[in-house]
């Protein structure tokens, strides 16, 4: 079994700016037109429509830095979805990898994460005690069903 490489850190402000900034590119390369919006649209990081001007989606970025498919959501994830609202979880795989891209539908993550977090709850902690309620939730795409799964966007 391969040793995992440690990935140096950057902070995680720069993190998720340049897993914002990689998901537009990748968008556009793909022919459509992404706007990344400013810090203080709640929700929302990217709009895209089609090159037609037809089609639009909402885009949360959620971005690690290794190459570990988990991504740390807050308990909003529970209840932000609609139709048009889609995921991107990004691995910034190091300073001197591409980037891996999980394209999920907000109700897909809406469910995943509550279940996950119900289970845990339920689950005992490492000394028998009940685990305490938390606003953290987490995603996984352990087996990379959603990876560049850019269709499911619709545009």
């Amino acid at each position: 079994m391969a040793k995992k490489v440690p990935v140096q850190k950057i902070p995680t402000a720069l993190s998720g700016t340049a897993g914002e900034y990689f998901v537009a590119a990748q968008l556009s390369r793909l022919g459509h037109i992404a706007s990344i919006n400013l810090k203080n649209t709640k929700g929302v990081d990217i709009l895209v429509m089609n090159e037609k001007a037809t089609q639009t989606v909402m885009i949360q970025v959620k971005t690690n830095q290794g190459s570990d498919r988990t991504w740390m959501l807050t308990k909003k994830a529970d209840t932000l979805f609609n139709d048009k609202l889609f995921y991107v979880f990004v691995n910034l795989n190091g300073p001197s990898a591409l980037p891996d891209f999980f394209i999920v539908p907000s109700k897909v993550v809406a469910k995943y994460g509550l279940n996950d977090h119900l289970t845990w709850l339920k689950t005992p902690g490492k000394k028998g005690q009940p685990h305490k309620d938390n606003s953290i939730r987490i995603f996984r795409d352990e087996v990379m069903a959603y990876r560049d799964k850019w269709d499911t966007l619709g545009l």
